[in-house]
């Protein structure tokens, strides 16, 4: 995938490819959807990026993973501020997203409506 001299854009670019939950593949492997990063103006490497569910997903298992606990375990709270934050990043514009979330918030879909509301209302 790489030459010697590109390691540090691949070391650079990876931490934010696996927040995504993307994947990195060889430029010459890309597909359509794929995006191709350039260096120094030489393709290094592909970034897959993930379908939107796939991404809710991966956003839920990282709030999880800074949090130290599951999301079902947290305070009302603190469930208000991660519905808060997931619709800042547009989670609720996916399919499903509201079950998803409220499934991971231990919640109803009814609470996690509750929870949009009372912050558009603040």
């Amino acid at each position: 995938m790489t030459g010697n001299g590109d390691e540090p854009f691949i070391t650079a670019v990876k931490p934010l490819v696996d927040a995504m939950g993307g994947e990195m593949l060889p430029p010459d492997e890309a597909g359509p959807d794929d995006v191709v990063l350039a260096w120094e103006g030489v393709d290094v490497v592909a970034v897959r990026l993930p379908q939107l569910a796939d991404s809710l997903d991966h956003i839920l298992a990282a709030m999880e993973r800074k949090q130290g606990r599951p999301l079902a375990d947290l305070d009302r709270k603190a469930k208000q501020e991660v519905v808060r934050v997931l619709e800042a990043r547009g989670a609720f514009s996916v399919r499903h997203g509201v079950e998803t979330v409220a499934s991971a918030l231990g919640v109803s879909r009814f609470t996690v409506y509750n929870y949009l509301n009372r912050e558009k209302e603040n």
